[in-house]
């Protein structure tokens, strides 16, 4: 087992109407807060009006940034960074799913010292204070609500990065399953292939640690179990609720104890079909998990076969995939690249993109032969 730090300072609100207490909670913090969001989806299923109306009973002055999109962009951090300098914001209300808090972890670091958001990604610029950020999710998928990482994206290099560091854990993160009753079928099918992602990168990095296994074993095991029955039931409480918890699990360091760092390769892959063609990203993730597990098999078969073993009771490792690869399909994920409409034409647009980006993992690293086998697995039949 590696040696580990366990720290995590955010409080985190989960429950029916937790939202209750955000104006309480967020007078603590300061008197003018960025209320951040993305499309019209909040203000039409009343999130938004809730959130601003608890702003508003504790005094809070509110300046607005929209229009988030799903795949965080540089410029809108950059942007909402110089609205906070402009309005003198003391504290951040992120009202969204992962990109929206994505967005406002960045621009909280960004903000106090005039930092441009592609500086401290390159680690050009080091951010020694941060604005407070309260975080109001609406989406189980990233587990950002509860870890100090974001994810943005620079379509003029073509690349998406994540970094983090102690400064962009949330203050506070209010859940409220209700919250989550508007995602469509799809995205929800998205947030739970992504909450299993996330497991398994960490389940796939350095080190041994039994303990942290049995947890990601057990979160997935949670999620093939409810997933089905939540995306047959989009407003059943019960269903949602567990989905929320699993995703935040996922990513709050449980599933890392013990282990120097997840693996991350496959989150490598998909963003580059994100910057590309703005492919959701949980949709990158079950088509590149597929061939990932195939390419891994010809790697390091062993620790493929520990993980079917607690999943599956086997360690025959071609059961694993294809308990992986029938899953996502039974929950309307793609599995292959012409699934989503990236037709076998862009083949070299994705394999030089990769190679400019240098797609590898932490654990299991590739070369430009490993990157073309994963590519050819993502279009085969």
């Amino acid at each position: 087992m590696e040696n580990f730090t366990a720290y995590n300072p955010t409080m985190l609100h989960f429950g029916k109407n937790v939202t209750d207490k955000l104006g309480e909670t967020a007078s603590q913090y300061g008197k003018t807060a960025l209320l951040i969001f993305g499309n019209g989806s909040v203000i039409e299923n009343g999130y938004y009006d809730t959130i601003k109306n608890q702003l508003k009973k504790a005094n809070i002055k509110i300046a607005e940034y929209s229009g988030i999109r799903p795949n965080p962009h540089i410029e809108d951090v950059d942007k909402a960074s110089e609205l906070c300098r402009k309005e003198n914001v003391n504290l951040i209300v992120a009202l969204g799913g992962g990109s929206v808090i994505d967005s406002a972890k960045a621009v909280s670091v960004c903000a106090p010292e005039n930092l441009k958001v592609w500086d401290v990604v390159k680690g050009k610029s080091k951010p020694t204070k941060s604005l407070p950020l309260i975080a109001v999710l609406t989406l189980a998928a990233t587990g950002t609500e509860m870890n100090p990482f974001a994810v943005v994206q620079n379509p003029e290099t073509s690349e998406k990065i994540g970094f983090g560091g102690p400064l962009m854990y949330p203050k506070h993160s209010f859940l409220d399953p209700q919250f989550t009753y508007s995602v469509p079928k799809n995205y929800t099918a998205y947030g739970i292939v992504d909450l299993i992602a996330h497991s398994l990168e960490n389940f796939f990095g350095y080190g041994h640690a039994p303990l942290s296994d049995r947890f990601v074993a057990s979160i997935i095991t949670e999620a093939m179990h409810y997933g089905p029955l939540l995306l047959s039931d989009l407003t059943n409480y019960d269903y949602r609720a567990n989905i929320l918890w699993q995703s935040t699990c996922a990513l709050n360091g449980t599933t890392l104890h013990g282990r120097a760092g997840g693996d991350w390769g496959v989150h490598d892959l998909g963003h580059s079909l994100s910057v590309l063609f703005d492919t959701p990203h949980g949709a990158t993730l079950s088509v590149a998990y597929i061939a990932w597990f195939k390419w891994l098999k010809t790697k390091d078969n062993k620790r493929l076969a520990d993980l079917s073993k607690l999943l599956f009771n086997t360690e025959n490792t071609d059961v694993l995939i294809e308990k992986f690869e029938s899953f996502f399909k039974s929950i309307e994920c793609p599995v292959r690249l012409a699934e989503v409409g990236i037709e076998i034409d862009k083949k070299q647009m994705i394999f030089d993109t990769f190679t400019k980006n240098n797609v590898t993992g932490t654990m299991y690293k590739m070369n430009e032969a490993d990157r073309m086998f994963l590519l050819e697995n993502m279009y085969s039949l």
